[in-house]
């Protein structure tokens, strides 16, 4: 059997084992499990009469005839790809499934008012939100829309700026009552090197401050804090509206990040995309002075008076 007659499926999964070199992180990609992977990527090998991968101690490494394969299904993924982004971006239904990414804390803490109120207004259209650290590729459909902070450097993307998120430090009422909540000597929720900006002007606004506990999340963050494991640095946004969190300083510079709504250029004039960015736009910046630190807290906790 030649490789014109293998289903499209077979591909994908060789492409899977390609690009992570492992079967595990194979089927991880693919969300199906790892004794299927070795299944399948065997019987293709068998179909083809072609070795595509050595097995070595530490993965799955492509032989010469794999790389050649790697390359020519890499460029049909493509093709296959932009060929959906053009048909998908020809419907004009205001209806069908919308697939946008965000990180935990916006996912969490920003949107869904904002989902809620778009499904209110539009019934027809259907939404899933896939919540990532890692940055989906948009030109591969892995989600139609995304809010990330930061405009990345993609030409294939169209973005539009849709606020940005201020910070202040915060602490649990539970943490003032024991001790003065000093950003200089107080204990820490950190976020080590991940969050890199903010880490990095924390260290230098505040060379000693201690950090007892360190996270990758906002979101874990806000839990923390509020637990009274230690200050932090929290998006105004989702501490003000944290009851159990007092805004306990400013930063001493001016710092935030902006928050950017994007697609992939193809689908930007479908009806569903259109409406959901036009919407999500509007609903952003009637919420300025939220993201942004200047709206009256929502919480009982108040702001200290260290904040002034």
């Amino acid at each position: 059997m030649d490789a014109q007659s293998q289903d499209w499926n077979d591909l994908r999964l060789f492409l899977a084992v390609a690009r992570a070199g492992t079967l595990s992180g194979a089927a991880r990609a693919l969300g199906i499990n790892h004794s299927t992977v070795f299944r399948r990527i065997t019987a293709f090998e068998e179909r083809l009469g072609v070795r595509l991968f050595d097995r070595l101690p530490n993965g799955y490494v492509l032989t010469a005839p794999g790389e050649e394969m790697r390359d020519t299904v890499a460029r049909i993924e493509e093709e296959i790809a932009a060929m959906a982004l053009k048909v998908t971006g020809q419907d004009q239904r205001p209806s069908g499934t919308i697939r946008i990414t965000a990180t935990d804390m916006l996912a969490v803490g920003v949107l869904p008012p904002h989902l809620a109120a778009f499904r209110a207004e539009w019934p027809r259209i259907e939404l899933e939100l896939l919540v990532s650290d890692s940055v989906l590729d948009l030109a591969r459909r892995e989600a139609d829309v995304a809010l990330r902070v930061g405009n990345p450097v993609q030409d294939t993307l169209v973005g539009r700026r849709v606020g940005r998120l201020a910070f202040a430090v915060y602490a649990s009422a539970e943490l003032l009552a024991r001790e003065a909540g000093d950003p200089e000597r107080g204990d820490w929720v950190g976020y080590g090197s991940s969050h890199g900006p903010l880490s990095r002007n924390l260290a230098r606004w505040w060379p000693g401050m201690r950090q007892v506990c360190r996270t990758n999340s906002i979101t874990a963050a806000v839990a923390a804090a509020k637990a009274g494991m230690g200050l932090a640095a929290l998006p105004c946004a989702i501490a003000d509206r944290e009851a159990d969190l007092i805004r306990l300083a400013p930063f001493p510079e001016d710092f935030g990040l902006d928050l950017w709504l994007l697609t992939h250029e193809d689908l930007r004039q479908t009806a569903r995309i259109r409406a959901f960015l036009d919407f999500i736009t509007g609903a952003l910046a009637a919420e300025a002075d939220l993201l942004e630190g200047r709206a009256p807290r929502r919480g009982t906790g108040g702001t200290a008076a260290a904040e002034g």
